[in-house]
This record gives structure tokens, C-alpha cells and sequence, in this order.
């Protein structure tokens, strides 16, 4: 099968029993970095010796197909180099080739810079949605950001040191300056931080020059003043484009603040 396995963001103690019983047992490694792995064998105490392949962006679509068919007569672990692969790193492409080929593919669960920082933002947990990295250029940037500002649901990004000014500026723009937000940086490791703020605020400590890696968690947009008959009419708007009434209703609810269950009962009504 094939095993996607979560390893250490930063703390080595972080790393599961599992996660070293299937290093210590593994004669096929997928590493997005093979140099990171040897390392984390050293690290680990692990003697084991794996043959490891190289899986990162540039070649996983080609790699994908090679490894499920290894996969078929033996077990196949894939690490990225720190978290659960697939998330922002590379794997889906093994997992979607692995099911299409009917390969079975389980997951040695463990440490995830999403979550953690998450967890520890001080932010709404109930409901988040992760957008990964922002893009590079200023205009593409600004237009993703615009694109979110209205997302009711804590959002949590990853961004580079060397832009992570740059981009709360432009979350500051987008969604604006009040915006509640927090910059966690060195999750788990020595120098661990968490700053919060509001995004202007944030952007003008960030100007100062910020180490390591970071991961921003932002408020979701609050729920806007939208009386209870017009909300039923979003609903109802919603379900005339094929959305079915109980998601609309959800929908609507997160957005406005009113009732999931009084949107669509009231939605129902009307269209009796």
C-alpha cells in the first residue's frame, strides 16, 4: 500500500512511535527531499537503510505511476519534509493515481503546521478553510485577497519570510485593517512565536524583518446586517442554481448570522 506519513514541523519529539516503527520496517521511501530524510534517520537512531526516491513538484506526475506499481507487491512510504504530505507538498498525485489504480493508501496521522497554528491563533476553530501559499505577484495577490474577503471561515495561509510583509499589507487592503489576525512562526521549535493583531499592525511589525517559518492564520469576515426575509431570498437565490436548500440555508446562515434552521424552514415555507 501506500503510507503517507506525518513528520516532525520542528520538534523531533514530535515524531510518533508509528512514524518510526514504519521508517525502521520501510525498503521504499518517497521523500520530497532525500537529504531531509537521511537526516531524520540519523536523527531518529534508525540503522534502517531504505531505497529512497526523490517525489517533489517537477516530477511527481511522472513518479506517480512508478511508485503505485511498486506499491502493488510492497509498501511504499512517503514523507515530505515536515507535516503530512499532500498538504502543500507533494503526495496527491501518488494518492490520486494509487486510487484510480485500486491501490490502498493509509496515513500514519502526526504533526501539521496548518492545525497547529490554528490552534494556537486565538481564532475561531469551529470552521477554517486552508489556502496555502498566496501568489507572488502583487496584482495576482490582491485579486486572490479580494476574492476571500467576504469568507466568513478562519483562514490559514503559509507565506515566505522574505514576503510576508508584502502580503499582510495586502490582506490589510483586502479585508481590512482591523482585521483580526496572528503571524505564528518556528511552530514547535526553540524560537516558537505567535504575534497578533490586527492586519495593518501586523504588517508594520513585519516590515521589520521576520525569520523562519511562518504561518498566518486571519479572522473570517463577520456576519453582515442582513435582515431575515432578504436572507431567506439568498437562500432561495441559491437553490434557483442548483444548490440543495439545506447547503443554502448553511450557506446564508454563515454569512448573515441568522438560523440555519429558521433560513430554511422559512425557505421551505415559500416555496410550498
Amino acid at each position: 500500500m501506500i503510507i503517507l506519513a506525518a513528520t516532525p514541523i520542528g520538534n523531533l519529539g514530535d515524531a510518533s512511535r508509528r512514524l518510526v516503527e514504519a521508517l525502521e520496517a520501510a525498503t521504499v521511501v518517497a521523500a520530497e527531499d532525500t537529504r531531509t530524510t537521511l537526516r531524520l534517520l540519523a536523527a531518529l537512531g534508525i540503522a534502517n537503510r531504505p531505497r529512497l526516491i526523490a517525489l517533489h513538484d517537477h516530477n511527481e506526475k511522472d513518479r506517480a505511476p512508478e511508485l503505485v506499481e511498486l506499491a502493488r507487491g510492497q509498501d511504499v512510504l512517503v514523507l515530505s519534509d515536515a507535516g503530512m504530505p499532500t498538504v502543500s507538498d507533494p503526495g496527491y498525485g501518488v494518492v490520486a493515481a494509487a486510487a484510480a489504480a485500486g491501490v490502498e493508501v493509509t496515513a500514519i496521522p502526526g504533526p501539521s503546521a496548518v492545525v497547529t497554528a490554528l490552534a494556537v491563533s486565538g481564532l475561531p476553530t469551529d470552521r477554517f478553510t486552508f489556502e496555502g501559499f498566496v501568489a507572488r505577484k502583487h496584482g495576482e495577490r490582491s485579486a486572490a485577497l479580494r476574492a476571500l474577503a467576504s469568507e466568513p471561515r478562519t483562514m490559514v495561509f503559509f507565506e515566505a519570510p522574505s514576503r510576508v510583509a508584502a502580503t499582510l499589507a495586502d490582506m490589510a487592503v483586502a479585508f481590512g485593517a482591523e482585521r483580526p489576525a496572528a503571524v505564528c512562526r518556528e511552530l514547535t521549535k526553540l524560537h516558537e512565536e505567535v504575534v497578533r493583531g490586527g492586519l495593518a499592525e501586523l504588517a508594520a511589525w513585519a516590515e521589520e524583518g521576520v525569520r523562519g517559518e511562518l504561518v498566518v492564520v486571519v479572522a473570517g469576515a463577520a456576519a453582515r446586517e442582513v435582515a431575515f426575509p432578504d436572507a431567506v431570498t439568498q437562500v432561495l437565490e441559491l437553490v434557483r442554481t442548483g444548490m440543495r436548500l439545506k447547503d443554502a440555508a448553511a450557506e446564508v446562515a454563515g454569512l448573515t448570522g441568522h438560523s440555519t434552521r429558521s433560513l430554511y424552514q422559512e425557505a421551505l415555507a415559500r416555496r410550498a
